[in-house]
Order: structure tokens, then C-alpha cells, then sequence
């Protein structure tokens, strides 16, 4: 009877290569339709499309992760400062941004960037900063993947995957925890060459539109996943009290002063970041018209608090239910464990398995395109003296595509044991908020010049690469807390000097020409 749920993922993930075949019917075969879906989405689709590309297996594996860890208060670190802070950046700079890309025509950031700063070395300098700090967000959706089927699927496929047994303290023999498991490489494997083959076959246009389909989907797993999770623990009283009365879930999650104030208000800029997102910045010039970006601003906190409140309620049960995990398990399958012995119809916990993948496709595949879009137009289309026609430029792009997810894979299969989902990506999030005073200023401040911008872009990325070495790639002490710095996360820090070194060298440096100011500040009359 379990492996009726595995054949329903399976039915699903037919379904996304279905979709991927019929958006291929839909493109126009050039690369505007392949790299931008031609300027022409409508609200509904937009919100669907830019909520499902922000909700990654951070918000469900990560979270529920995290929230197994050290309790509810997950939900006041992010998801909270997530659903008003996003919607704030979608209104003071996506609608910018959005009427600045159609009036010429921009289709990456990098475009964007070159030609407000009046420097072509600026966008050749962000360009491998970009890839740098998306790297991670993939490793989040490769890694969860993986782990969630894996902690899905624990005895399905005891012939195909059986482990041998675990001898105990006492002596006793007992089956492997991750007996009859799917491996997570594999798991991660499969999702990535999914998301690829419907990427490749629609661009964007395919991201779009499974985004749009996959996040229907996990919104609704996800409130149908608390609800039969609930009941088989005796309800949201006695799922709460089971939590109360383990020593082991009290000892963890209700423990007095386990989080600073500090540390909570650092958090407020990790939402920031989606205002450099440039997976996020391509969906924003999807957009038929500033109008269809009402629905997104509105909606969006609500999307967020339908999909955050049931994950991080179910990690917290997880701790008064499970208890320590077993060797060989990490909190970033506590998800597909609670899913796997908590929901008993297989159909369900299929359809709920479904829904969980489907939000870590629906970001897996928007910053696969916006890779293979970046690489081809702001690398190989500015150092080449040729003419490429929009077939090659596609080509191109999907070739970047394949070795970026090369090199991410083989990164997950490093990091899987070592890193929690949670925490790989705030470190992709801290990245791209340090990135942020620069479009900020870009957008509202006349005075901003390349220098500035310049030197903010490499105090970000060599800041960032030693803090991220530290916390997640040295060895630290068993039991070691993440990084802090004079009690703040390294993204304050981070923030900090991006901001004063853009504000400082842009103020000694020769201003922007006049002529570059009028055109990125004329009056924005266009928002049909």
C-alpha cells in the first residue's frame, strides 16, 4: 500500500513534464518568449509565479526544520518579517523596475545595472556575484529534496534500497532509520533533471506556469498536511500538550532567553533580499502592466502565512513526537518523516509528498532560467563580436543551465549531512539584503555612481564569503550555535558596510551624467 503514494509523486512529476511539453506548443520560438514570456502575464499568474519562486524548500523542509530545532519563534523570524517586508520591495522597487525594464526593453538585471551606471565592468563584476549567492538558494531546493523523500519513503523499497542493520548499545540488532529509503542524492537527482527537462522545453514560460500550478498545489498539501497531522496526534490541543510533556521538546524549544532580542530584529533585513533576487527581477518583467502587481502586493503576506503557520506547527510538534533523531537523520527530513507516519491514506500522503516537491520545484526552476538568461546575455552576447540568432541564444543558455546544476549537485552531495536547509539559505538571503542598498539607491538616489556601487558589490561578496566560510564551511565545536557578531547576524554586519561604502565612495566620486540621470528618472508616465 505505500508505494501508492510514491505513484502518485511519480503521476505528478508526469504532470510537470506534460506541462513542460504544452508551454513549448505555446512559445514563439524566440528568445524575448524564452528568457521573459514576452512581457505579457496578468496578476493572477504574476502572483502565483513570484509567490511560488520565493517559496522554496527553505519555507517548508527549512522551516520545519528549523522550527524542530528551536520552536515556533521560527515563524517571528521570517515568516512574519517576510509577508510585510516582500510586499513593501514588490511596490517601492518591482513596480520600478517593471516600467523601467518594458520602456528599454531590459531583460537581466545586469542590463538594468550596466547601463544606470554607465559601466559595463559593474555588470561583469555582479555577474559571478549573482551566481555566487544563487548557488546556495539551488542547494537549498536540491538538498531538501532529497532529504524530504528520503524521510518519505523510509521502508517503501526494502529490497532496493535496504541498509544494514544498527547494532545498539545493549547489543540488540534493529533496522536502519534509513532502511528502505530512497538516498537523498538520488531524490535530489530526480527533482533537478524534472525541473531541467520543463525549463528547457518552455523557459520561463514553463517556470511560470508550474509555478503557478505547483503553488496551488502546496498551499492547498499544505493546509490538508496540518489537518490530518493534527488529527492523528489527537487534535491542536493534544498535539500541543504532546509537546509540553517531552523532556526532550521542553529541554529544546521552551527554553528561556533562546534567542536574543538582537538576533530576532536582525532578521528584519533578511526579507530585503528579494529586492536582488534576480530570478525575482526577471518574473517582474513578465508582467503585462504595473496594474498587475495590485494582487501581488495584497496577496502576498496572506500566501505567506497560509504556508508558513502549518510547517512550522508541524516541526514543533515533531519535537514532543519523535524526540532526538536517530544517527544518520537530520532535522532537514523531519517533514517527510511526520508525513510518512502521520498521514495515513497513501492517496493523501502522496498528494501531501506532491505538494511539498512542488514548492521546492517552483523555485528551482525560475533561477535556472534566470542563470542560463544571465550568462547569455550579460557574458557571452557582451564579450562576443558575433551575431547570435535566438535559437543559439537559447542553446546557450541552457547549457550554462546544465553546468551550474552540475556543480550544484555535486555540492549537495558535500552538504547534505553537513548544513540545515534553514541555514544555508539565510546565508543565500543574507547575501542578496547586502546587495540590496545598491538598487535601492539605483532607483531613488540620483547621486549614486558605478564606484560606489562597485566597491559596495565587493565589500558585500568578500564579507560574505568570510562569514559564510566560518559558519557553514569550518569546523566549529560540536554543539556550536550559529555565527553572531557583537550579538547580530552577520547580514547586519553585512548591510552595514554595503551601505556605508556605496553612500561614502559615490559621495567622493564624479556624479552619473546628466543624461543618465534624465533617462532612468524621467517622469514614469507608462502604467497601462
Amino acid at each position: 500500500m505505500e508505494q501508492i503514494s510514491f505513484i502518485i509523486v511519480v503521476g505528478y512529476l508526469g504532470l510537470l513534464v506534460l506541462l513542460g511539453l504544452l508551454s513549448r506548443a505555446f512559445s514563439r520560438g524566440t528568445s524575448s518568449d524564452f528568457f521573459v514570456v514576452s512581457r505579457n502575464v496578468g496578476p493572477v499568474l504574476l502572483l502565483l509565479s513570484v509567490f511560488g519562486t520565493t517559496m522554496t524548500g527553505f519555507a517548508l523542509v527549512g522551516s520545519t526544520g528549523k522550527a524542530y530545532s528551536v520552536g515556533i519563534g521560527v515563524y517571528g523570524l521570517m515568516a512574519s518579517w517576510a509577508g510585510l517586508m516582500h510586499s513593501v520591495v514588490f511596490f517601492l522597487i518591482g513596480i520600478r523596475l517593471w516600467a523601467i525594464g518594458k520602456r528599454y526593453g531590459y531583460i537581466t538585471q545586469c542590463e538594468y545595472f550596466r547601463e544606470r551606471f554607465e559601466s559595463p565592468g559593474l555588470a561583469f563584476l555582479l555577474f559571478p556575484i549573482l551566481v555566487l549567492l544563487v548557488i546556495p538558494y539551488l542547494l537549498v531546493g536540491v538538498i531538501s529534496a532529497g532529504k524530504f523523500l528520503q524521510g518519505a519513503t523510509i521502508g517503501m523499497f526494502p529490497d532496493l534500497f535496504g541498509l544494514p542493520s544498527v547494532v545498539m548499545v545493549d547489543g540488540t540488532e534493529r533496522l536502519h532509520p534509513l532502511h528502505g529509503s530512497i538516498p537523498a542524492e538520488w531524490g535530489g537527482l530526480a527533482i533537478c533533471l524534472i525541473v531541467l527537462f520543463y525549463v528547457f522545453m518552455g523557459g520561463l514560460r514553463g517556470a511560470v506556469w508550474a509555478n503557478a500550478f505547483q503553488t496551488i498545489v502546496f498551499m492547498l498539501c499544505g493546509v490538508v498536511a496540518i489537518y490530518l497531522i493534527s488529527q492523528r496526534l489527537g487534535g491542536l490541543s493534544e498535539a500541543t500538550q504532546l509537546v509540553a510533556n517531552s523532556e526532550f521538546a521542553k529541554n529544546r524549544l521552551v527554553r528561556e532567553g533562546s534567542m536574543s532580542p538582537l538576533v530576532f530584529f536582525s532578521y528584519c533585513l533578511i526579507p530585503l533580499s528579494v529586492g536582488m533576487f534576480p530570478h525575482l527581477f526577471q518574473h517582474w518583467l513578465t508582467a503585462r502592466s504595473a496594474k498587475s502587481f495590485r494582487l501581488t502586493v495584497i496577496g502576498h503576506p496572506v500566501f505567506v502565512l497560509v504556508v508558513w503557520l502549518p510547517c512550522i506547527l508541524i516541526g514543533v510538534w515533531a519535537a514532543g513526537y519523535l524526540g532526538p533523531l536517530a544517527t544518520g537523520q537530520n532535522p532537514n527530513m523531519v517533514l517527510g518523516r511526520m508525513v510518512k507516519e502521520l498521514v495515513s491514506s497513501p492517496v493523501l500522503s502522496g498528494l501531501v509528498t506532491a505538494g511539498v516537491l512542488a514548492a521546492i520545484m517552483s523555485s528551482l526552476d525560475s533561477q535556472f532560467v534566470c542563470l542560463g538568461t544571465m550568462f547569455t546575455n550579460d557574458f557571452v552576447l557582451r564579450i562576443s563580436r558575433r551575431e547570435y540568432s535566438d535559437k543559439q541564444k537559447i542553446m546557450l543558455g541552457r547549457m550554462f543551465i546544465l553546468a551550474v546544476v552540475g556543480v550544484t549537485y555535486g555540492l549537495s552531495l558535500w552538504l547534505k549531512d553537513v548544513a540545515l536547509v534553514f541555514d544555508l539559505g539565510i546565508w543565500c538571503f543574507s547575501g542578496f539584503a547586502a546587495l540590496f542598498p545598491i538598487v535601492f539607491a539605483a532607483v531613488y538616489w540620483r547621486r549614486v555612481t558605478k564606484a560606489g556601487a562597485m566597491a559596495a558589490i565587493l565589500v558585500t561578496g568578500l564579507s560574505w564569503g568570510v562569514f559564510f566560510t566560518r559558519d557553514i564551511l569550518a569546523e566549529k565545536p560540536p554543539g556550536s550555535d550559529e555565527l553572531l557578531i557583537f550579538g547580530l547576524l552577520p547580514v547586519v554586519v553585512m548591510f552595514f558596510l554595503s551601505t556605508v561604502t556605496l553612500v561614502w565612495v559615490s559621495l567622493v566620486t564624479k556624479p552619473p551624467a546628466r543624461e543618465t540621470v534624465e533617462k532612468f528618472f524621467m517622469p514614469q508616465t507608462d502604467r497601462r
